[in-house]
């Protein structure tokens, strides 16, 4: 399946919004709190169990994207984009049918493993493409693009709840809520299949194109096979994983969180509060995405890092030590901390470019997002589990929370010292002379790029 090429005169301004499509759906994954309470009193779940779906739904977005982020390359951002669709609606309506027959499992197996190959491939379909478009500013091209992940629950989140008050929050009715989920985000994401375009072959880029490539120094070019085998690689997975764990320990947990910190003041926090403090986290995270982002393309990756991860540490300290003096610095820090995790998921991509190189870049950001799977577990494992047994204790309120933000602030200060251990990607990792990456719109070219990076690799010292 390719994609059309751009004809000349087609704005690269399109493809974001092709890109948004299935971000935008996809990112309903951090919407899915809203069934948990449902499935437990209609199913009889415990909340460990109600959270599988959403846990194995993230792990398998990191080995999809790991493992598909070379197919990604090589078929092109349409057929990426429509195995995103085919996966992600099927698990809605696989999941419907678990919840009608009361199945759990299904549930499980829909949404967490066929839903979360959709999660994966959808997430990177657009990320080289993006690149190649927008190479005078990559920071904000991806960072539209994956903004949509991150804002993602504030459409899904409200629309869930609204469905679930119409339909009823038995077991038909959550059937009824997943199968209008699937068929709707399958229409909406086949706009973005349709929609996306690639940039014309070399030499014949529109005006548009050929003006952003010549304000962009030549770079590296890097295969995803090398990219791997190179320290700056590693230090930049460490990097992130740290930096996800940090943000998702409180992502994870926010309601009871709040909650916990102001019960004994003379104002404590209500539900619907709680509540208001997620969706301003889920806006933050957005913000985050598309701000940060941008501003990695002023500041330099390297820079933006150093903000996520050493000012993150700040804001966790503060949190520990005054947090539960003041609602406003509490909630100050926290959000600075979610736009931090959000911006350090839209700001990777354009860091691998500039390590890497254009010519494998998806592929490569595939790899790198096992660095969230890992992460997905280990930050809210950390802060529940020290919660957990801090309570066991005898402690309650913000005492619950302490360990774990120590434990936090030590992770950044590991991420930032593999910030500051990356360097540029030594020549010898370098492709023998810089390819054009595979395009969509020749079936020869594509063929035969497997063999090409064979044999380059054959030659290259490890």
């Amino acid at each position: 399946m390719r994609p059309p090429v751009a004809p000349p005169g087609w704005s690269r301004w399109l493809v974001p919004p092709a890109a948004l499509s299935v971000h935008l759906s996809i990112g309903q994954a951090y919407a899915w709190s809203v069934f948990k309470p449902p499935l437990e009193s209609a199913l009889g779940l415990s909340g460990t169990q109600s959270a599988l779906p959403f846990q194995l739904g993230i792990v398998m977005l990191g080995l999809s994207a790991a493992f598909g982020g070379t197919l990604v390359e090589r078929n092109g951002p349409r057929w990426a984009m429509t195995v995103a669709l085919v996966c992600f609606s099927s698990g809605f309506l696989l999941s419907a049918l678990g919840a009608a027959t009361e199945q759990y499992w299904l549930i499980v197996l829909g949404y967490g493993f066929v839903g979360g190959i959709g999660l994966g491939i959808g997430y990177i379909s657009p990320v080289s493409t993006l690149i190649k478009w927008f190479p005078d500013r990559p920071g904000m091209a991806t960072g539209i693009a994956i903004m949509g992940f991150g804002g993602g629950a504030l459409i899904a989140s409200p629309w869930s709840a609204q469905m679930l008050d119409s339909f009823g929050t038995d077991s038909d009715g959550i059937a009824l809520a997943f199968l209008v989920h699937g068929l709707v985000y399958a229409v909406f994401m086949t706009l973005g299949v349709l929609l996306v375009r690639v940039p014309p072959k070399a030499g014949t880029a529109t005006a548009q194109v050929e003006s952003a490539v010549a304000a962009t120094p030549a770079g590296p070019q890097v295969s995803a096979k090398q990219a791997i085998r190179t320290p700056q690689f590693w230090c930049l997975w460490l990097v992130l994983c740290m930096n996800v764990t940090a943000g998702i320990g409180i992502l994870e947990k926010a309601a009871p969180m709040i909650t916990d910190f102001f019960e004994d003041s003379s104002t404590p926090v209500t539900a619907s509060a709680a509540a208001g403090f997620v969706a301003l986290l889920s806006a933050a995270n957005m913000a985050g995405r598309i701000g940060w982002s941008s501003a990695s393309d002023l500041m330099g990756r390297k820079n933006v890092y150093r903000l996520y991860l050493g000012v993150g540490a700040l804001m966790y300290l503060l949190i520990a030590l005054y947090g539960d003096a003041s609602k406003p610095l509490f909630v100050i820090c926290a959000l600075v901390v979610l736009s931090f995790y959000g911006g350090g998921f839209a700001t990777a991509p354009a860091y691998l470019k500039d390590l890497f190189g254009t010519y494998q870049v998806g592929a490569i950001h595939g790899r790198l997002l096992t660095a969230w799977s890992l992460a997905g577990v280990l930050g809210p494992l950390i802060v529940n589990w020290v919660s957990d047994s801090q309570e066991s204790a005898g402690k309650h309120g913000p005492s619950l929370y302490g360990v774990s933000f120590v434990i936090m602030i030590g992770l950044l200060v590991v991420g930032f010292v593999a910030n500051e251990l990356i360097r540029p990607v030594d020549a010898r990792h370098h492709v023998s002379a810089a390819p054009v990456a595979p395009r969509e719109s020749s079936d020869d070219t594509a063929a035969r790029e497997p063999e090409r990076e064979h044999d380059r690799d054959r030659q290259q010292p490890a």
